[in-house]
């Protein structure tokens, strides 16, 4: 009896440590610099949690502690954080969460996600508020903050809060993030290669793009004689899957590898007058256009492609009538820092250079990620094939480059390992399987030494999952076995192209 109740109590002890805190969340409240103010730390109940300036409500959160704080790297900086640090059960881990855009407010699903799995985690605005570009002009320093700095500060400051919450540093430290999130983690890699075990960078935006997206516009509805209808999108994706759709075998509405995909749309072309299930002469130019890389008048590529099966989300660059803010801004706020200045004029040698001349030292994705590696880093890139608003491209370039530049090319996938995702839009959707467990295979990689052979990623239709396929680490593809139900990825293997 007596040994019954001492087992009870040793366990009782155990469970009630692993709940105390060095420092209560309140006592959080003192600032770790002068250049760090602690706006508030506050324990918040389980439950449902209102954010925001709009008073957005997210469900079913665990207790927490909730630190907001406004850093100040430099005499012209002011970047908004929160760091959230789990009251009982945390795992031991940290992760930081991406942005996307031009920043501007905080990724508060993201954080949600990873609080709910465990984690003490982060997320900033970018050092200011709101979508648009307009806070870069004549703060050159904010250009910064919003490119690198803000995630870098950010970062240790959450580990600093951490160590003092808990009293001791997290085991491992994340980044995740999509599209502008994507571009952030690589930046962290590059400059910082040493702050983070695992990162996830999803359709990296790179904000050289945007010269691209204005190159777009003016090629596709500058002139209203190009421009395509969006009810006409339908009719067009129906043409590239015929031309496509069964190259890797099996037809089944995704193309697999788009890569291997050339589509002739003189074949769509009207035989008498513009009608819905045709194409004008200047229409099946800007098909063509859009599936086709810009170019310099030498001929040398300066961007890749939109990929055959993007076609249901054209409407992204190609819808007009005028270019969104997103791509508008670097030219209107970072090249010419003129609010007034009109995209009809772009050029794209001329402003793609100039642009490039600004974000060099600052924005520009940089592939040498040797330190990363030899740091024990994990990367994990994917993009969507049918990504409608980064050249899927883009990120294959990249992943070539850094493998390249790492010192071991033969050994890139030890480190580094890229899935494409077939039928994916830009970060989800699209009409591939686009929901898969990221952060599973990111803690499996740096933890346990489990390299991702294959993932398994599933498409949902009405909340319920109606098709399943493996995806397969770049540049390896999934290829149906011959037997069992196209819907289940169980019945392919990954293979080399």
């Amino acid at each position: 009896m007596n040994e019954r109740w001492l087992l009870v109590a040793v366990a009782f002890t155990s469970v009630s440590l692993s709940m105390v805190h060095a420092q209560s969340c309140e006592e959080l409240s003192s600032p770790a610099s002068r250049k760090t103010v602690i706006q508030s730390a506050k324990a918040i109940a389980e439950g449902d949690l209102t954010v925001g300036s709009g008073g957005k409500k997210i469900q079913s959160l665990p207790a927490f502690c909730r630190v907001a704080v406004i850093l100040r790297p430099t005499a012209d900086s002011e970047i908004h954080a929160e760091i959230w640090l789990p009251s009982s059960g945390w795992n031991g881990k940290y992760m930081a969460v991406g942005s996307g855009g031009w920043g501007g407010s905080l990724a508060y699903d993201a954080m949600a996600e990873a609080l709910r799995r465990g984690y003490a985690t982060s997320a900033t605005d970018d050092g200011h508020t709101g979508p648009s570009a307009s806070f870069i002009v004549g703060h050159p320093e904010k250009f910064i903050d919003f490119a690198y700095r803000a995630e870098h500060e950010t970062t240790t400051e959450a580990k600093v809060l951490i160590k003092a919450f808990y009293g001791r540093p997290q085991r491992y430290a994340y980044w995740n993030g999509c599209s502008g999130g994507g571009r952030e983690g690589l930046l962290q890699a590059y400059r910082f290669p040493e702050e983070f075990d695992g990162i996830i960078a999803g359709d990296p935006a790179n904000v050289r793009r945007n010269a691209w997206a204005l190159w777009l516009a003016n090629e596709t509805f500058k002139d209203s004689r190009d421009f395509i209808p969006p009810a006409k999108y339908p009719m067009i994706h129906r043409a590239v899957l015929d031309a496509c759709d069964a190259k890797d075998g099996l037809k089944d509405g995704l193309i697999d590898n788009p890569e291997g995909c050339h589509v002739d749309f003189t074949v769509l072309t009207c035989k008498a007058g513009d009608r819905p299930d045709c194409l004008t002469p200047s229409q099946v130019h800007t098909a063509q256009t859009i599936l086709s890389p810009a170019k310099n008048s030498s001929g040398k590529v300066l961007f890749p492609r939109l990929e055959p099966g993007t076609e249901l989300r054209w409407g992204r660059l190609a819808g007009g009538p005028e270019p969104d803010d997103l791509f508008l801004d670097q030219f209107r706020y970072v090249v010419y820092q003129d609010a007034k200045w009109d995209w009809r004029t772009f050029d794209l040698e001329r402003d793609s250079a100039k642009a490039n001349a600004i974000d060099k030292d600052v924005d520009e994705l940089d592939p040498h990620l040797a330190a990363f590696a030899k740091h024990g880093g994990r990367l994990l890139l994917y993009h969507g094939w049918a990504d409608q608003q980064v050249a899927p491209g883009s990120t294959v370039d990249f992943y070539h480059s850094a493998a390249e530049m790492s010192g071991d090319p033969a050994h890139a996938s030890e480190w580094m390992r890229l899935f494409m995702v077939p039928g994916m839009g830009h970060c989800s959707g699209g009409e591939g399987p686009d929901s898969f467990d990221k952060i599973a295979v990111i803690e499996d990689w740096v933890e346990r030494g489990k390299s991702p052979e294959r993932i398994v990623a599933a498409h949902h239709t009405g909340g319920k999952v109606d098709r399943t396929r493996p995806l397969c680490p770049y540049p390896q593809v999934a290829r149906y076995k011959g037997e069992g139900s196209i819907d289940e990825a169980e019945n392919f293997s990954c293979v080399s192209k």
